[in-house]
Parts: structure tokens; C-alpha cells; sequence
């Protein structure tokens, strides 16, 4: 009695576990599709507050035209803003993860840090995914309420 108890708890754990990394995989297979050269086709918020995504000291729509390159398979990448006008030229190294399928989570990299020293980061959710594009969403705090802003890449290369 006590063995078909105790095969029945290791049956059932082992389901679950196998389920679980199912799960993962089917997830990371997901962005593994993020791959390659992205580029920020727009940004969209309610543009009566004034929002300056991920320290940056820019404007949010300076990201628009930004250059976005994901490498899933180390979780590194980069993203470039082009400058112009009231906008900065950045080039900013990022290590990223993705969490629970639909979470994006993202730090930047300074020169000469590791990533497990840095501990401020961004985070990001997945609303949206095709072959050719992708959305994300943020909850930015502006003038003491949250804004959510939009960015929508659209696929430039290297898939």
C-alpha cells in the first residue's frame, strides 16, 4: 500500500514537472523568434505627459527609429538611439530575460560590469508577437500616475 502511495506521488510530481518544462520551453522557443535587428516603428502614450523611458534623459518618441538587436541564445543585446534635434546618439549594451512567457526584462550594461552587479533594470510586457513584429508595454510614473507606453518594433534583419 505504501509503495503504490509513494509511486503515485513520484508519478504525479514527474507529470508536473515534465509539464512545467514544457512550458518554459514552448516559452523560450517563443523568443528565440525575437532574434535578430528590430527597429521601433512607433511609441504610443498619452502624449500629455511628458515620459523619459529607461533613463535615457530623452523623450520617448527619440526612441522612435531606434535600432534594437536581441541575441537570445546569450540573452545579450543592444540598442541604438539615432539622435537629432532634442534627441541623444546612445549606444547602450543590455543583457535581457524573458519571464513567465510575456515578460521582458531588460538592464543596461555599463562598461567593464557584469551582469549579476547590476541590479536596477526594466521590465517590460510581451502584448503582441508575429514573425515580422512585436509589441511591448511599460507602466512609466509620470507627474505621480502610471502612463503606458507602446513600443512597436517591426523585423529589420537576421531572423
Amino acid at each position: 500500500m505504501k509503495n503504490a502511495l509513494l509511486v503515485g506521488i513520484l508519478g504525479a510530481a514527474m507529470s508536473i514537472s515534465c509539464s512545467t518544462a514544457k512550458t518554459a520551453q514552448s516559452n523560450k522557443a517563443e523568443f528565440l523568434k525575437l532574434k535578430g535587428d528590430w527597429q521601433v516603428t512607433s511609441v504610443d502614450y498619452d502624449k500629455n505627459f511628458k515620459v523619459k523611458p529607461f533613463d535615457e534623459g530623452a523623450d520617448a518618441q527619440c526612441f522612435v527609429g531606434s535600432h534594437w538587436r536581441l541575441i537570445p541564445n546569450n540573452w545579450t543585446g543592444s540598442y541604438t538611439l539615432n539622435g537629432g534635434g532634442e534627441c541623444p546618439s546612445v549606444i547602450q549594451p543590455i543583457k535581457f530575460e524573458v519571464v513567465n512567457g510575456n515578460e521582458f526584462k531588460f538592464k543596461k550594461m555599463l562598461e567593464g560590469s557584469k551582469a549579476k552587479a547590476v541590479t536596477v533594470g526594466y521590465s517590460l510586457n510581451l502584448i503582441s508577437q508575429t514573425t515580422d513584429g512585436f509589441s511591448l508595454e511599460q507602466n512609466i510614473p509620470s507627474n505621480g500616475e502610471n502612463v503606458r507606453v507602446v513600443y512597436n518594433f517591426a523585423r529589420t534583419g537576421m531572423k
